[in-house]
This record gives structure tokens, sequence and C-alpha cells, in this order.
């Protein structure tokens, strides 16, 4: 089997997860071309790869022989990327979220769709080893009738985060803690509840990181089809990163999550499900993006390699940017919105 052509575009904050996903890889693929507006960026990634070209200009990727590219580059510009790569002839897996409006999120899944393409929306979290397990039991109907579910974020985004020409801006990262940071645990309650959302009422402030024009703080209640409540509550101005946390209840029984670990309790048996403990060596990153990129990826390639559906393809990936986008929606109108709202 020839090995896929990778390529990437973005070699900021999130590319060293991303070089360590390549090496553990590279039984099935071979990273050809790294891009990133700052051609030291670009080149100090190539350079940890045989034969990876670089440049600081994305027009260059799409002359290039590639099978899969990876986007993760500021939140604004994945809807024209992700188009580009794929109207080139490439499978194509973007950083979250996929999109800043569900307009933009809508012409790169019926792109993907017409294209015979692969395309995929990282959201690495629901690769946690416990949130596969309560999925499952879920599905099963092991905890009954799904009640109700809330999350909490709080965490800490100093001013240096913001030190860059996207961060903290409407316009190219679309908000703030809800679409950034928050995005992830509403992806995992939606995925864990499995109906679609009906109503949202929400309220977003900016209190704190008077630096940013978006904000750092928000709420929300958010009615699902099947009857669930779900209490959003996010921050990023809080001292530290604290583990976010979750909690699905049912009739039966509930799911709790702390950062990686997960507590399950059906008919008054408990049971957890944690992930092996990592060295220094074996983690990159940031401690709260986890391990799960590696998982995703993998199972990406696999899709490519062996013609099988993407399982969180564009579809998937448009379920929590939608309610995000929801939240801001009824917080500027001030009401409850009904979906769908676009």
């Amino acid at each position: 089997m020839d090995k896929l052509k990778v390529g990437i575009v973005g070699c900021g904050r999130v590319s060293v997860v991303y070089k360590d996903v390549f090496h553990k890889c590279q039984d099935r693929i071979t990273v050809r071309y790294a891009v990133d507006k700052v051609l030291e960026r670009a080149r100090a990634f190539a350079e940890d790869f045989d034969d990876c070209a670089y440049s600081n200009s994305f027009e260059d990727i799409l002359e290039q022989e590639l099978d899969v590219v990876h986007i993760c580059t500021p939140h604004n510009l994945h809807k024209e990327q992700v188009i580009k790569c794929l109207n080139a002839g490439f499978n194509v897996l973007t950083e979250k979220p996929m999109a800043i409006t569900l307009k933009d999120a809508d012409d790169m899944i019926e792109l993907a769709n017409r294209s015979g393409k692969k395309f995929g929306v990282i959201f690495q979290n629901r690769y946690i080893e416990g949130v596969k397990e309560a999925k499952r039991l879920i599905e099963q109907g092991k905890l009954g009738k799904i009640l109700g579910a809330w999350s909490l974020l709080t965490w800490w985004r100093p001013p240096s985060y913001y030190e860059c020409d996207w961060k903290g801006r409407w316009d190219t990262e679309g908000g703030g803690v809800l679409i950034d940071q928050a995005i992830h645990s509403i992806d995992l309650v939606q995925h864990l509840i499995g109906s679609p959302v009906k109503w949202i009422h929400g309220h977003i402030d900016n209190r704190v990181l008077k630096n940013v024009e978006v904000e750092d703080v928000a709420d929300a209640a958010i009615g699902f089809e099947n009857g669930c409540i779900y209490c959003l509550f996010a921050t990023n101005y809080y001292a530290h990163n604290a583990p976010i946390q979750i909690e699905i209840l049912g009739e039966k029984g509930k799911i709790n999550i702390k950062g990686f670990d997960v507590m399950i309790e059906i008919e008054g048996k408990s049971y957890e499900v944690n992930p092996a403990p990592l060295t220094d060596v074996e983690f990159k990153g940031q401690g709260y993006w986890g391990t799960y990129h590696y998982e995703q990826i993998s199972e990406y390639y696999d899709c490519v390699i062996n013609d099988k559906a993407v399982v969180v393809n564009g579809k998937e990936g448009r379920k929590a940017l939608e309610i995000v986008l929801g939240v801001y929606r009824s917080a500027k109108e001030n009401k409850k919105i009904y979906l769908p709202f676009e």
C-alpha cells in the first residue's frame, strides 16, 4: 500500500500535537508539505520530516500532489481553505470550529458530498475512553430516558493569549470562550444525548478580559427534542484551567466526566473509566488538549485508505457550531430561539 501524502496548513500553537501524531502514523503517511504565514514556523515544522517542503503561501499547497490536508489556521480562514483544498482534489481534516457561520459550514458539507472527498472536523474528546463507553451505554438504553445534562468550563486565558492578529475578535475568531474553548464540552454533551436541539436561551458577557471584544463568560439553557434540558456555563477568566466537568443524568443512572476521567453509575453500581497515565515524553502540547488527536486522526487516515465514511464528518462538526451560534443569536436578541434559526 502506498502511504498517504499529507500536508498541513498552519504551524502555530497546536501544530506540536500534529507533529507528534504524524510521527506516530509514519507507517501509513509521509509528510510532504507545510504552510504557515510565518515562513520560519513552516520551515521548523518541515525540518522534522524527510522530503517535506514548506512555504508561507497557502496557494502553493494547492499545486502539490497530496492525499490529505490538515487545516489548523484561524477560524475565519477555514471555509475558504477547506473549499479550495476540496476543489484541488484533497481529502481534508480541519480543526474546530469548522467555520464561523452556518452558511459557510453548509457550503463545505455540500462540496465535500459532491466531490466524494473525505471531510472531517476535529473533536478529539469524543475519543476519550470513558466517553466512548458512555456513548455505547446510552445508545443501548442502559441509562434509560435522558433527563438532563450540565457542563462547567472554568478556564483562564491571559492577555498574552490574545496577542495575535485574530484571537478575541468577532470577525476572525467568531466569538470567545464558547466557540474556542467550550465548543468541546458542548459537542460532548450533544453527542452523548443523541437528540436534535429544539431551543436555546442563552446569555453572554465580557466582564474581565477587557483586551478583547468577544465574550469571556456564557450561560445557556438548551432544550433537546427528547425533552432533556442542558445547563451550560463557561468562562475563561477563572484563576487557572480547572478540569472540564460534565454530567449526563438518566432515569437509571448518570455519567460524570471530570477532565479525561469518567465515572459511570447505573442502577446503583458505579465504576470509573480512566485513561492510562502518560509520561512527559509521551505527552505533547497543553494539558487541557488531551492526547486524543492521535485516535481521531488515525481513524480518519483509515477511512481515507479503506474508503470508509468519516465518523466526525462535516454534518457532525456542524452540530456543536449550531449550538454555539444559537447561544450568540439568543443573547443578541435577548430571547429564547428555536432551531433551525438560519
